[in-house]
């Protein structure tokens, strides 16, 4: 018979087809950088939540069986907390991150690194209580302690109050008499052939699904219907009505004028940039300052003052653009020894000087950062808020005035880029998006990192910032002269 383990039960319940191919085609997984850095804050959390109950005992045996038998004897005797108690019922394993002991029992408390109760964390908490308690464990409470960001970090490693504990004991319940309707799917889903199933919401929500890319394969000639931007219903219903390109769709079926403006480009395979782009780009006084941010987000904060899944700015880039054509790139990297947020606040407003547009591309993350750095130092406050004023958005004038097809329905910076200057790439870069910046900076601020490849990684960083910056650069003087850039910087 196929083993199953809560994550397998969970996987099916998702979609039955990545259950299969996690038991099949493991060779196939594929994680973005984005989900290396989701598991990395949930392999924090769980520590920092075991730290929490000092005097309890973890579970880590190499073997199940020798797991099984450690947790017995961790449950016998004198009652204490216990860190990854393994049960296995039903033909179900499970491994339980917080065993806290109660009156009569146990509370049974998964740990989540989200900010809320999510409802696949009732799913995860009713087949921990179930399998747990056919087991033989008495539970008196089932718990989701998921992290509260109303906390402020005081320092000195004290982490009271990081957790919110939600009582979803009714909720876990409730969902008992299904699970064995759920072990019989999955067992039958496991002893079958690949299942059929259409890319659809699943391979994205709540996260991307690791086996997207097999299941939807990237054609370069591919233009779904799922490329119209915030197409919803009506794509559904192109879908529904058999149209799996959208060039062939009838342009009387579309409706909103952004639809139409990607049909046409799409169908005749021709760039549009609207002249008033030219326009809008020239009414831009000079200097003109090209700026990028990079953040680093901690479920566990690791600075003094600040609070779970806020943004910390790490580092900027800028391109300072003369009226006669001159441009000089200044920047900043923290060192990684202590909060980088007062040298980095200093330094930008150094750099912006006064006067002069401040162009970034996706204004309200640099807008909202730099509120959030004059909120924590307010001797910086003024030079901050009068920056902020000076800031201009260059994506609404690429969204507004210009489309190429191979940008298929996207208006962000890596999408527009390639259009203009494809030899801009980021594909030759180490650090390439921003989660890969975020982990080069978490690797940099590991002690155990060494100083050879702490330099390597800020090297890489600095050049992908860089990059950014200057891809604005690009961008906005395409759009300002209609000419394609021929040199790469």
């Amino acid at each position: 018979m196929n083993g199953l383990s809560k994550s397998r039960l969970l996987y099916h319940r998702h979609c039955p087809k990545r259950l299969w191919l996690h038991a099949n085609r493991p060779h196939l997984t594929e994680h973005s950088a984005a989900t290396d850095v989701r598991t990395m804050a949930g392999h924090e959390v769980g520590e920092t939540a075991r730290r929490l109950h000092p005097k309890g005992v973890l579970i880590d045996a190499a073997s199940l069986s020798q797991a099984l038998i450690d947790t017995a004897l961790a449950l016998t005797g004198r009652r204490r907390p216990v860190f990854e108690a393994t049960f296995q019922a039903g033909g179900v394993l499970v491994r339980a991150d917080l065993l806290l002991p109660a009156r009569g029992g146990y509370r049974l408390t998964e740990v989540k690194s989200t900010a809320s109760v999510k409802d696949q964390h009732l799913e995860d908490a009713a087949i921990q209580a179930w399998v747990a308690r056919r087991a033989g464990l008495a539970i008196t409470k089932v718990e989701i302690a998921h992290i509260d960001t109303t906390f402020v970090y005081p320092g000195g490693e004290d982490y009271d109050g990081l957790f919110a504990h939600a009582d979803v004991s009714a909720e876990a319940n409730g969902r008992a008499k299904e699970i064995p309707k759920w072990i019989k799917a999955a067992r039958q889903t496991l002893d079958g052939d690949e299942p059929e199933i259409e890319p659809g919401p699943q391979c994205k929500d709540p996260h991307e699904c690791p086996y997207i890319a097999y299941c939807s394969p990237q054609q370069d000639d591919a233009y779904p219907p799922e490329i119209l931007p915030r197409g919803g219903a009506l794509v559904a219903q192109l879908r529904a009505e058999g149209y799996a390109d959208l060039r062939k769709v009838p342009k009387k079926r579309l409706a909103n004028p952004n639809h139409v403006r990607v049909w046409r480009v799409t169908k005749s395979g021709k760039a549009e940039l609207d002249p008033a782009a030219r326009a809008k780009l020239e009414a831009l006084d000079y200097p003109r300052h090209y700026l990028d941010f990079e953040t680093i987000v901690f479920a566990v904060p690791v600075w003094k003052g600040t609070r779970p899944y806020s943004q910390v700015p790490f580092q900027w880039s800028c391109h300072v653009e003369g009226r006669g054509g001159k441009i000089e790139q200044r920047s900043f990297l923290a060192d990684g020894s202590k909060d980088p947020r007062r040298a980095f606040a200093k330094s930008l407003v150094d750099a912006l000087a006064t006067r002069g547009p401040i162009i970034v591309y996706n204004a309200t993350f640099e807008h909202c950062r730099m509120q959030e750095l004059a909120t924590a130092f307010p001797q910086l406050a003024p030079a901050l808020n009068a920056a902020i004023v000076r800031i201009v958005d260059l994506l609404p004038i690429a969204r507004e005035h210009y489309y190429h097809p191979e940008m298929r329905g996207s208006w962000s910076l890596k999408a527009v880029l390639p259009t203009i200057a494809p030899e801009l790439a980021y594909d030759d870069l180490e650090v390439a998006n921003g989660g890969m910046a975020q982990q080069a900076f978490a690797e940099i601020l590991h002690p155990q990192t060494l100083p050879a490849r702490r330099q390597q990684l800020r090297e890489a960083l600095l050049t992908y910032c860089e990059r950014d910056t200057w891809a604005m650069v690009t961008i906005a003087r395409f759009f300002q002269t209609g000419v394609r850039p021929n040199a790469r910087r």
